[in-house]
Protein backbone atom coordinates (compact mmCIF):
# COMPACT_ATOMS: atom_id res chain seq x y z
CA UNK A 1 0.00 0.00 0.00
CA UNK A 2 3.00 2.44 1.04
CA UNK A 3 3.32 2.40 -3.20
CA UNK A 4 -0.26 2.84 -4.20
CA UNK A 5 -0.47 5.88 -1.84
CA UNK A 6 3.13 7.43 -3.17
CA UNK A 7 1.75 7.34 -6.37
CA UNK A 8 -1.68 8.29 -5.93
CA UNK A 9 0.11 11.16 -4.00
CA UNK A 10 2.48 11.57 -6.32
CA UNK A 11 0.18 11.82 -9.58
CA UNK A 12 -2.34 14.41 -7.83
CA UNK A 13 0.60 16.85 -6.96
CA UNK A 14 1.50 16.92 -10.75
CA UNK A 15 -2.04 17.23 -11.82
CA UNK A 16 -3.13 20.06 -9.32
CA UNK A 17 -1.94 22.85 -10.83
CA UNK A 18 -4.05 24.68 -13.39
CA UNK A 19 -3.26 24.44 -16.97
CA UNK A 20 -5.16 23.87 -20.26
CA UNK A 21 -6.46 20.80 -19.83
CA UNK A 22 -7.86 21.38 -16.26
CA UNK A 23 -9.63 24.68 -17.62
CA UNK A 24 -11.42 23.17 -20.07
CA UNK A 25 -12.81 20.25 -17.99
CA UNK A 26 -13.55 23.22 -15.89
CA UNK A 27 -15.77 24.97 -18.28
CA UNK A 28 -17.17 22.02 -19.38
CA UNK A 29 -18.30 21.45 -15.74
CA UNK A 30 -19.44 24.86 -15.31
CA UNK A 31 -21.71 24.63 -18.81
CA UNK A 32 -23.00 21.15 -17.38
CA UNK A 33 -21.85 19.77 -20.76
CA UNK A 34 -20.65 16.14 -21.79
CA UNK A 35 -19.14 16.06 -17.97
CA UNK A 36 -18.71 12.62 -17.91
CA UNK A 37 -17.65 12.11 -21.06
CA UNK A 38 -14.95 14.63 -21.13
CA UNK A 39 -13.46 13.42 -17.14
CA UNK A 40 -13.46 9.99 -18.22
CA UNK A 41 -11.56 10.70 -21.53
CA UNK A 42 -9.16 12.38 -19.60
CA UNK A 43 -8.54 10.45 -16.61
CA UNK A 44 -8.46 7.28 -19.23
CA UNK A 45 -5.42 9.19 -21.26
CA UNK A 46 -3.68 9.73 -18.03
CA UNK A 47 -4.29 5.98 -17.13
CA UNK A 48 -2.38 5.10 -20.43
CA UNK A 49 0.02 7.44 -20.37
CA UNK A 50 1.24 6.50 -17.01
CA UNK A 51 1.17 2.70 -18.08
CA UNK A 52 3.50 3.50 -20.94
CA UNK A 53 5.62 5.14 -18.60
CA UNK A 54 5.81 2.58 -15.96
CA UNK A 55 6.26 0.29 -18.74
CA UNK A 56 9.31 2.30 -19.84
CA UNK A 57 8.16 4.19 -22.81
CA UNK A 58 9.73 7.14 -21.27
CA UNK A 59 13.14 6.15 -22.65
CA UNK A 60 12.22 5.75 -26.12
CA UNK A 61 10.80 9.90 -25.69
CA UNK A 62 13.96 10.19 -24.43
CA UNK A 63 15.97 8.84 -27.37
CA UNK A 64 13.62 10.14 -29.86
CA UNK A 65 13.19 13.90 -28.77
CA UNK A 66 11.14 14.78 -32.16
CA UNK A 67 8.29 13.11 -30.28
CA UNK A 68 8.70 15.69 -27.56
CA UNK A 69 8.91 18.49 -30.09
CA UNK A 70 6.44 17.99 -32.33
CA UNK A 71 3.76 17.52 -29.57
CA UNK A 72 5.48 20.82 -27.96
CA UNK A 73 5.00 23.05 -31.54
CA UNK A 74 1.48 21.40 -32.33
CA UNK A 75 0.44 22.28 -28.66
CA UNK A 76 1.24 26.08 -29.21
CA UNK A 77 0.04 26.51 -32.01
CA UNK A 78 -3.40 24.66 -31.05
CA UNK A 79 -3.42 26.54 -27.44
CA UNK A 80 -2.98 29.79 -29.51
CA UNK A 81 -5.83 29.27 -31.63
CA UNK A 82 -7.70 28.52 -28.66
CA UNK A 83 -6.81 31.29 -26.74
CA UNK A 84 -8.20 33.55 -29.43
CA UNK A 85 -11.30 31.83 -29.61
CA UNK A 86 -11.60 32.87 -26.00
CA UNK A 87 -10.98 36.63 -26.56
CA UNK A 88 -13.55 36.65 -29.37
CA UNK A 89 -15.84 34.89 -27.10
CA UNK A 90 -15.45 37.50 -24.07
CA UNK A 91 -15.61 40.47 -26.74
CA UNK A 92 -18.78 39.17 -28.80
CA UNK A 93 -20.98 36.69 -27.08
CA UNK A 94 -22.62 37.44 -23.63
CA UNK A 95 -22.67 33.91 -21.64
CA UNK A 96 -24.92 33.63 -18.71
CA UNK A 97 -25.11 29.96 -17.21
CA UNK A 98 -29.21 29.64 -17.25
CA UNK A 99 -31.21 27.07 -17.35
CA UNK A 100 -32.00 25.73 -20.85
CA UNK A 101 -30.05 28.83 -22.68
CA UNK A 102 -26.98 26.72 -23.77
CA UNK A 103 -27.53 24.71 -26.25
CA UNK A 104 -25.15 21.59 -25.27
CA UNK A 105 -22.57 21.09 -27.46
CA UNK A 106 -21.77 17.91 -29.67
CA UNK A 107 -20.29 15.07 -27.35
CA UNK A 108 -17.68 14.25 -30.05
CA UNK A 109 -16.54 17.96 -30.54
CA UNK A 110 -15.78 17.88 -26.94
CA UNK A 111 -14.17 14.72 -26.99
CA UNK A 112 -11.59 15.83 -29.59
CA UNK A 113 -10.91 19.24 -28.12
CA UNK A 114 -10.31 16.80 -24.97
CA UNK A 115 -8.20 14.78 -26.38
CA UNK A 116 -6.01 17.65 -27.96
CA UNK A 117 -5.75 19.49 -25.02
CA UNK A 118 -4.40 16.04 -23.63
CA UNK A 119 -2.30 14.66 -26.26
CA UNK A 120 -0.73 17.98 -27.56
CA UNK A 121 0.63 18.99 -24.30
CA UNK A 122 4.06 18.06 -24.32
CA UNK A 123 4.10 18.69 -19.82
CA UNK A 124 1.90 15.54 -19.87
CA UNK A 125 4.06 13.02 -21.63
CA UNK A 126 6.96 14.77 -19.21
CA UNK A 127 4.42 14.46 -15.99
CA UNK A 128 3.04 10.83 -16.43
CA UNK A 129 5.64 9.07 -19.39
CA UNK A 130 8.98 10.76 -18.29
CA UNK A 131 8.58 11.97 -14.66
CA UNK A 132 6.47 9.07 -13.04
CA UNK A 133 7.58 6.76 -15.68
CA UNK A 134 11.34 6.72 -13.79
CA UNK A 135 10.14 7.62 -10.33
CA UNK A 136 8.21 4.23 -10.69
CA UNK A 137 11.22 2.32 -10.95
CA UNK A 138 12.12 3.37 -7.05
CA UNK A 139 9.49 0.89 -5.84
CA UNK A 140 9.82 -2.25 -7.76
CA UNK A 141 8.38 -4.82 -7.19
CA UNK A 142 5.34 -3.03 -6.83
CA UNK A 143 5.20 -0.92 -9.70
CA UNK A 144 1.76 -1.91 -10.61
CA UNK A 145 0.68 -0.51 -7.59
CA UNK A 146 2.17 2.48 -7.73
CA UNK A 147 0.85 3.40 -11.27
CA UNK A 148 -2.66 2.02 -10.42
CA UNK A 149 -2.68 4.60 -7.36
CA UNK A 150 -1.48 7.73 -10.11
CA UNK A 151 -4.18 6.48 -11.83
CA UNK A 152 -6.49 6.69 -9.61
CA UNK A 153 -5.75 10.28 -8.88
CA UNK A 154 -6.57 11.17 -12.02
CA UNK A 155 -9.49 9.76 -11.95
CA UNK A 156 -10.35 11.41 -8.29
CA UNK A 157 -9.07 14.60 -9.66
CA UNK A 158 -10.73 14.96 -12.95
CA UNK A 159 -13.98 13.98 -12.04
CA UNK A 160 -14.02 15.93 -8.76
CA UNK A 161 -12.93 19.25 -11.03
CA UNK A 162 -15.81 18.49 -13.70
CA UNK A 163 -18.52 17.86 -11.38
CA UNK A 164 -17.47 20.00 -8.72
CA UNK A 165 -17.44 23.11 -10.88
CA UNK A 166 -21.52 22.55 -10.56
CA UNK A 167 -21.37 24.41 -6.94
CA UNK A 168 -19.35 28.08 -8.87
CA UNK A 169 -22.53 27.76 -11.31
CA UNK A 170 -24.15 30.54 -9.38
CA UNK A 171 -21.06 33.09 -9.94
CA UNK A 172 -21.43 32.53 -13.50
CA UNK A 173 -25.11 33.47 -13.90
CA UNK A 174 -23.93 36.71 -14.61
CA UNK A 175 -22.56 37.94 -18.38
CA UNK A 176 -19.71 39.53 -16.96
CA UNK A 177 -18.64 36.53 -14.73
CA UNK A 178 -18.64 34.57 -17.46
CA UNK A 179 -16.34 36.93 -19.36
CA UNK A 180 -13.78 37.15 -17.15
CA UNK A 181 -13.54 33.21 -16.81
CA UNK A 182 -13.09 33.43 -20.92
CA UNK A 183 -10.26 36.20 -20.78
CA UNK A 184 -8.38 34.31 -17.75
CA UNK A 185 -8.93 31.03 -19.73
CA UNK A 186 -7.60 32.87 -22.72
CA UNK A 187 -4.58 34.18 -21.19
CA UNK A 188 -3.71 30.85 -19.02
CA UNK A 189 -3.82 29.30 -22.59
CA UNK A 190 -1.45 31.81 -24.10
CA UNK A 191 1.02 31.64 -21.26
CA UNK A 192 1.61 28.41 -21.24
CA UNK A 193 2.13 27.89 -25.56
CA UNK A 194 4.87 30.86 -25.10
CA UNK A 195 6.19 28.50 -22.33
CA UNK A 196 5.98 25.93 -24.83
CA UNK A 197 7.69 27.39 -27.61
CA UNK A 198 9.85 29.17 -25.66
CA UNK A 199 11.32 25.80 -23.71
CA UNK A 200 12.10 24.76 -27.37
CA UNK A 201 14.35 27.53 -27.34
CA UNK A 202 16.34 27.14 -24.75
Amino acid sequence: MVSYFAGFSLGLSLILAIGSQNAFVLKQGLKNQNVFVICAVCAISDAILISLGVAGFGVIVNQFPQIETLARYGGAIFLSVYAVLSFKSALTTDHALENGTDAPSSWLKSVLMCLAFTWLNPHVYLDTVVLLGSISTQYQPNQVEFAVGAITASFVFFFSLGYGARFLAPFFKSPKAWKVLEVLVGVIMLVIAFSLVSGARS
